[in-house]
Parts: structure tokens; C-alpha cells; sequence
């Protein structure tokens, strides 16, 4: 274990780990059951279309998320332009900017117009003030909520807000399969939700996504679309596409799902460990999950004071680098800091701002154990009871970084 700055890897010590630790590295499973089912879909010769497979998997999907309808997709952002589509939705859509670009990418492909509205510093999700007061318009046609992290959005708000003004209402709900909100699934919130299940995600189908929703007409209506539109009476101005998931897919998807409760108990025990490692440290601050709300915890995140520590996150982020853990800045920068949207204009907003520039994930996940934990807190509290003297001597031999990494 580390005692001295010196014994840091940025400055010559010896790394911490041997071999790399990553945030959002997949989860373990039964490779047994998983290539029973591939064998199965290759012996039975249906590989797409709505095999089998797929169809078990959004029954599964459905019923953890507690709704009647479950469309699977070849991933989560073509989830999010299927229900544009079906729902006809034009100019602009309001949304969190701390959210992985996708969210607003989704829409601008379409031609339709992202606007950003601030989060509740708290939590990291939509701000419902700030999205009725700042960014709807007569030009708005949906609102898109984030649950960041697994943290649920404010869901009652969001639905009177949606309803009050006419328009659409949707959840990028990528982080949170089987999380739950005043003690609800995710997933039967608004006019639907879409879940991920990217291959970084607790439940991985290699690549994937599906749209939950308990809305018979708009299920149909995305069923179809996923499908080049075929069988939906009266088509739609954009014909259809192929967004469907394939067998491979859902074999995956499956068997993800059966080791989804053991890597939810896992995650949950190294929260716990990150949590007891890292009390009471000054500067750092473990973002808390809800304790009356079940969780995922498939991530992990703290948030770093650069008053407090005297460090900033960026340099405790390379610093971690140094000793072979890859930690990610979740998410920085923000949508509206990036272009294509940064060249639009400046936008204010504070509370998205600061998380985006002091919040980072940590490891965690079926492939990081207590002691692994125990070794990234480590480094971790060396850092933050030294980050002034660890700053200044960063800045001493790393002149054109200051900027970047001490701030």
C-alpha cells in the first residue's frame, strides 16, 4: 500500500495494479448457457426477425420493468429515434446536458433540435424548474429525462409538466434497468423509456437496446418501425428502418439476465466498500443512491472538491491512470460544452457545469474485487489529504498541463 507522494505512479512509484482496471467492463456470466442458446438458434436457422430468443428476452425485459410492452433494438439510441418517429415529434426536445451525447445526437440526426436545461445539483438528473422556466417553447414537442446513474428523475413532476403543456414525455433510462422510483420499476414512466444494454451495461446483450412502454398504440407503432415499417396501416412520413435486435443479440441479452441479480448484489457490496473506504474524506464525496429506492449500482461515483482537496478531478483522474485504473469522467463534457452544439451559443448552466467538471466514476462491477477497492481508495486518500503538494509538483514538471489537470 502507498504511504508517501513519492510512492505514487505519476511520480515513479510502482503502479498500484499489474494490470488495468476499466469502468463498464462486462459483467461475468455463464458462457455454458450462452452458447447453448447460440447453438440453438444456429441448429433451429432463425437468426433474426423476431426469433425466439428475442421474443423471450422482452417478455423478461417487460415483466423486471413492469410494463406490458418491451420492443427490442439493435441498440439504445435507435431506440430513442424509433419513438420520435412514432410519435411525430418536430423542433425542439428539451433534455439534461449531463448526459453521454447520445441522448441529444439521437435527436439532432432526425433534424431535430436538442435544448439543454439545467440538473438538480444533487443528483445529476433533469431540473424540472429549469426545464419549465428556460427551454420549453411553443416549438417544444417532448421532454427527455435522464436517470443518471441509476438515480431516478423527478418522474411526478415531469409528467405534470408534460401533460400541462401538451407534449411529449420520454426516459433515457440506459442506466437503469431494475432501478425503481416512489418504489415503482423504471420503465412504465411517461410515454416510454428506452434501456441499454451496450456491452458497458449491467445487463449486456453484446450491443442492444428495447423500448418499454405500457402504451398499446405507441408499442405497435415502434414495433413496426423497427421492421421498415411494415405493417403499420397508413405507413409514417419516414417509412421505417432496421433497428431490430438480432438472435445473437438476445442470447446474450438472456443469459445477462440470469446473472443479473448476483452482479446487482456485487456491485451493491463494493458500493458499500467504496462508501466505508472513502467516509469522511475531505473533498471527496461519494454520490449516495437512495436507500428507499432499489438500485442497480452499476456505478460508481464520486465527486471531487478542488477548494477542499486542493486537487482537481482531472488530476486525480491521471493520477489514477498512473497506477493502471482508467477511471471516467461521467459525463465531461457536458452536451452543451461540445459541438456540435457548443458553436450554437453560450448557455448557462451552473449546477451541470460544476458536477460535469468534478464527478468521476471508479471500477466496480463482478470483475473488481474488495481488494481492488480497498488498493483504488488507497491512492485515492493519499491523494486527497496531499493535493495541494501533489498539484503544485505536477505543475512544477508539467508546465502546459496546469490548466487541464489542476483546475
Amino acid at each position: 500500500m502507498k504511504r508517501h507522494v513519492d510512492d505514487l505512479a505519476i511520480f515513479g512509484g510502482q503502479p498500484a495494479f499489474l494490470y488495468p482496471l476499466f469502468v463498464g467492463r462486462p459483467n461475468k456470466f455463464d458462457r455454458t448457457r450462452l452458447f447453448d442458446r447460440l447453438n440453438w438458434a444456429l441448429d433451429n436457422e432463425w437468426l433474426t426477425n423476431g426469433g425466439p430468443l428475442t421474443s423471450e428476452f422482452e417478455h423478461c425485459v417487460a415483466e423486471l420493468a413492469g410494463v406490458r410492452h418491451c420492443v427490442a433494438t439493435c441498440n439504445a439510441t435507435a431506440g430513442l429515434q424509433l419513438l420520435a418517429h412514432a410519435t411525430g415529434l418536430t423542433g425542439e426536445v428539451v433534455m439534461p446536458s449531463l448526459t453521454f451525447v447520445a441522448t441529444a445526437h439521437s435527436m439532432r440526426w432526425l433534424g431535430l433540435e436538442p435544448v439543454f436545461c439545467d440538473v438538480d445539483p444533487r443528483t445529476g438528473c433533469i431540473d424540472v424548474a429549469s426545464a419549465e422556466a428556460t427551454s420549453i417553447t411553443e416549438r417544444t414537442s417532448a421532454i427527455i429525462g435522464v436517470h443518471l446513474w441509476g438515480q431516478s428523475c423527478a418522474v411526478v413532476e415531469l409528467e405534470k409538466l408534460a401533460a400541462d403543456k401538451g407534449i411529449a414525455l420520454f426516459f433515457d433510462a440506459a442506466h437503469a434497468l431494475g432501478c425503481t422510483s416512489f418504489g415503482r420499476a423504471i420503465g412504465g414512466f411517461g410515454d416510454a423509456e428506452v434501456f441499454s444494454f451496450h456491452a458497458t451495461k449491467v445487463v449486456s446483450a453484446f450491443e442492444g437496446g428495447a423500448i418499454v412502454s405500457d402504451d398499446d398504440e405507441l408499442a405497435h407503432r415502434v414495433r413496426a418501425l423497427r421492421n421498415f415499417g411494415i405493417g403499420l396501416t397508413g405507413g409514417n412520413a419516414a417509412g421505417g428502418t432496421n433497428a431490430k435486435m438480432c438472435e445473437a443479440s438476445a442470447a446474450m441479452g438472456l443469459t445477462s439476465l440470469e446473472a443479473f441479480a448476483d452482479a446487482v448484489e456485487w456491485n451493491r457490496a463494493n458500493y458499500e466498500s467504496y462508501r466505508s473506504e472513502l467516509e469522511g474524506l475531505p473533498g471527496v464525496r461519494i454520490v449516495e443512491m437512495p436507500e428507499t429506492e432499489r438500485n442497480n449500482y452499476q456505478y460508481v461515483i464520486v465527486e471531487i472538491d478542488n477548494e477542499v482537496s486542493g486537487m482537481g478531478r482531472d488530476l486525480l483522474m491521471q493520477l489514477l491512470r498512473a497506477e493502471q485504473v482508467t477511471a471516467k469522467p461521467y459525463f465531461s463534457p457536458a452536451c452543451h460544452e461540445q459541438e456540435p452544439y457548443r458553436s450554437r451559443g453560450r448557455v448557462e448552466l451552473p449546477h451541470t457545469e460544476r458536477l460535469s467538471a468534478r464527478v468521476l466514476a471508479l471500477p466496480t462491477g463482478t470483475g473488481v474485487s474488495s481488494e481492488d477497492i480497498r488498493r483504488i481508495c488507497n491512492v485515492v486518500r493519499l491523494a486527497a489529504s496531499n493535493g495541494p503538494e501533489i498539484t503544485a509538483r505536477w505543475q512544477r514538471t508539467n508546465p502546459h498541463r496546469t490548466a487541464e489537470a489542476g483546475a
